[in-house]
């Protein structure tokens, strides 16, 4: 399989399948994570810890719940820069395309130029050529 393959209406690109390498390994490590919690128990832990030590941790609940708010919010952060990028990458691939086209134009142009510049030369030469024949010509006649 390319690298440039098409998802949808997406094409997967190094960029992209990076991103999805990363969001694979985060969601790994998260699983990872959970599984540990489960069979060593280590919310329990922690409430244990606050219930028997309630003068170490003040605000548990509201530090807890000002985390997970802070987490969906930075998803949020994150998802829409990110489609913000995508959209500004699709306008710049857009007009890197508009110029390569505009720019393979003028090349176009100029090598016409060029052509016509050498035919116009060309004839230029022929006709001093001929006004010079001419001008020999008259010379000699009156010699």
């Amino acid at each position: 399989m390319s690298k440039m393959q098409k998802a949808g209406n997406e094409k997967v690109t190094p960029q992209s399948s990076r991103a999805l390498r990363d969001l694979i390994g985060l969601g790994v490590v998260t699983i990872f994570v959970l599984i540990l919690s489960y069979f060593f128990n280590m919310f329990a832990l922690i409430v244990k810890f606050l219930r028997d030590n309630p003068d170490k941790v003040v605000y548990a609940d509201e530090i807890i719940t000002g985390l997970l708010t802070l987490s969906v919010g930075l998803s949020i952060f994150a998802w829409r820069r990110w489609l913000e990028l995508k959209k500004e990458t699709g306008q710049r691939i857009k007009n890197q395309e508009e110029l390569l086209r505009m720019t393979e134009t003028q090349a176009e142009t100029e090598r016409i130029i060029s052509k016509q510049l050498h035919l116009d030369m060309d004839q230029m030469k022929e006709d001093v050529r001929e006004i010079l024949q001419i001008l020999l010509n008259k010379h000699k006649k009156t010699i």
